[in-house]
């Protein structure tokens, strides 16, 4: 018996992809951009590589949506952090980037308007319980942010900060973490001799070290860095890259960056995002070389962004 074509359902459209209207002509593209999907507000699930589905992941974001008043600036965002590794996440300006690395550590709250659904887990208990407590936390997130901000007061002061305003007062506990802590961050050598010196007083690349040893002094589950080599010369920003390498071996760390070259260079995982949505995550080696997606390769080879 001989089925006619139109009895036939179409077939199912690859995970990321958008199929073209079956009720169009032969000659026009089987394939719809994923791009131009997302610019015409449709839904497009995320392709996301087997290697990337952990089973207990560190940091689980699970269909994360956030709103600054009637706008939305992520829609349906779902992806896992693995432990001791390092995930880039990669995109032009205004891809939601940052605020998405913001809603980690819910500096987010502090804008009017905000409003969420999802929700995103830490070694998981829900970050957005209405039960958590968000100074404590911020202390389980260190966080470095684009520009280096130290403190007005010294360097050894800085580091031990955090300590300090969770009432840690031994001055002998307190010089041991500093001392560890400027170890990991590469700086310890540098600076030794001078910790009773202003911190205003270090090199841009100096003052990010110091920063990253101030976020990681208490030990935090995850560390946040949202470009933290921007505003860095390309030797300072070696010294950072090669310290993200090492504190992975202890740290879960999530990168923001526009730098595809430090993608490539410091992460083990990707993720490509575009308007608020995450299109592609992967290993970084795949996302890099044999993204499933044209658009990431497109994206990742400079064609465009």
């Amino acid at each position: 018996m001989t089925v006619p074509d139109a009895a036939i359902p179409p077939a199912p459209s690859p995970r990321g992809h958008v199929r073209a209207d079956p009720g169009a002509p032969s000659s026009a593209p089987a394939r719809r951009s994923v791009l131009d999907a997302i610019r015409a507000g449709e839904h497009v699930e995320a392709e996301v590589h087997r290697d990337a589905r952990f089973a207990d992941p560190v940091l689980d974001i699970r269909s994360f949506c956030l709103h600054y008043g009637p706008t939305q600036a992520l829609f349906d965002v779902s992806l896992g952090a693995a432990r001791n590794r390092v995930t880039a996440i990669i995109g032009p300006s205004g891809c939601g980037k940052s605020t998405l690395l913001r809603s980690v550590n819910r500096l987010n709250d502090l804008v009017d308007g905000v409003r969420i659904t999802g929700d995103m887990l830490l070694n998981g208990s829900s970050i957005y319980d209405r039960r958590t407590d968000v100074i404590h936390l911020r202390k389980r997130l260190g966080m470095v942010f684009q520009k280096p901000n130290p403190f007005p007061m010294s360097i050894f002061e800085n580091v031990v900060y955090p300590l300090r305003i969770d009432g840690e007062r031994r001055r002998s506990v307190l010089l041991g973490a500093c001392e560890r802590a400027l170890r990991a961050s590469a700086i310890w050598d540098e600076v030794k001799d001078r910790l009773s010196a202003s911190a205003l007083r270090l090199s841009g690349g100096q003052q990010q070290r110091l920063c990253i040893a101030r976020a990681i002094v208490a030990d935090p589950e995850v560390l946040l860095l949202d470009e933290p080599c921007s505003a860095l010369d390309p030797i300072a920003t070696l010294r950072v890259e090669e310290l993200i390498h090492e504190i992975s071996a202890r740290y879960t760390v999530l990168i923001v960056t526009h730098n595809m070259q430090q993608a490539m260079r410091v992460s083990d995982f990707t993720a490509f995002m575009y308007l608020g949505r995450l299109v592609e995550y992967g290993p970084t080696a795949e996302i890099f070389q044999r993204p499933h997606l044209p658009e990431t390769e497109q994206y990742v080879t400079g064609r465009f962004g």
